[in-house]
């Protein structure tokens, strides 16, 4: 089985396995992983590693999977992207959500082109719900999100600009 696949089917388990579900819609929760994906694919990238990684970028903070497995099942470098698109708030748990945010933007302004480009892919599936069904989640969001963006200088330009088109209404 390659290692999209393997992912793939990997995401679909483990969020199945603690009832994770989108929120607004109910749909099962590797929908969300896969649009990433396919954003990731649409604009031409292939990388194997990285498409593991779009599929896996939420398991770790939603799920009872641990960095250790991924690392195990994946390899270093997916186990590296997953962990950088592993938002803090899930281990910090007395923190408030500004001093997450702050810190998950310093983590992600250091990761590379590919992890930022996933986390941009990210953020647009998920303002498409928020926004259309979160009216005032969707104003702290879009306030997080524009900082966000300002620091993930080395992401896709394309998607960059779909992100901001996007939040800016």
């Amino acid at each position: 089985m390659d290692i999209v696949k393997l992912a793939d089917a990997f995401a679909t388990a483990a969020h199945a396995a603690v009832g994770q579900t989108r929120k607004y819609t109910g749909e099962p929760y590797i929908v969300h992983p896969r649009r990433v994906m396919r954003t990731l694919v649409d604009i031409g990238i292939n990388d194997p590693d990285v498409l593991a990684s779009a599929l896996l970028h939420d398991v770790v903070e939603d799920t009872n999977i641990t960095s250790d497995l991924i690392l195990e099942v994946f390899g270093s470098r997916v186990q590296s992207i997953v962990a950088s698109l592993t938002d803090t708030a899930y281990v910090m748990n007395g923190a408030n959500r500004r001093a997450r945010k702050e810190m998950d933007r310093a983590r992600l302004a250091q990761s590379d082109s590919l992890t930022q480009t996933i986390k941009v892919a990210d953020l647009i599936d998920n303002s498409v719900s928020i926004l259309a069904h979160d009216p005032k989640f969707a104003k702290v969001y879009i306030a997080e999100k524009k900082l966000l963006l300002d620091v993930l200088v080395l992401a896709d330009p394309t998607l960059v600009a779909q992100a901001r088109s996007q939040i800016d209404g």
